[in-house]
């Protein structure tokens, strides 16, 4: 059975909004659909169908998560003491294009957020970054062609 790696951050969040969709999302969906039901013909209740319709995501987002918190392997990232990049290091890089820093934590791949500077431990980027130094570059290929970052700084937060 395949394990996925989560911060503890990251299994938290997982498991809030686990909790959130079965005591406040699935009541309420019930409810709307009771409510809809109630109105008569459902062949033509457009409230009924859009019910239903997020009733099924709902309940396929729960599905999911117990899946991913049942085989979660958590790291906890500030007990990790190294000068290698790995899982859940906040490196620091300089655009060798246009010298600008960036800062990015490689996470699993339920955490990632790419507004939040979270990317995915199985992106082009991360791969590229995995086991450099402080001072080493990494290239990959990125959509908008080939990239090129040097390493600043490897922090365990």
């Amino acid at each position: 059975m395949e394990k996925f790696p989560l911060t503890k951050v990251g299994y938290n969040a997982l498991e809030a909004e686990l909790k959130n969709l079965k005591a406040v999302e699935r009541p309420n969906i019930i409810a709307a659909i009771s409510e809809a039901r109630a109105q008569g013909d459902l062949s033509e209740n457009a409230e009924y169908s859009a019910a239903k319709e997020k009733q099924s995501f709902i309940e396929g987002r729960i599905q999911d998560l117990e899946a991913v918190l049942s085989r979660a392997q958590v790291i906890d990232v500030p007990a990790i003491k190294s000068d290698v990049i790995r899982f859940g290091a906040t490196v620091i890089v300089a655009d060798e294009d246009d010298e600008l820093e960036r800062s990015y934590q490689i996470v699993g791949d339920y955490e990632a957020d790419i507004a939040k500077n979270k990317i995915s431990l199985s992106s082009p980027l991360a791969k590229a970054l995995i086991g450099k130094e402080i001072g080493d570059v990494a290239e990959f290929n990125a959509p908008s062609g080939r990239k090129s970052f040097e390493i600043i700084d490897i922090k365990y937060i």
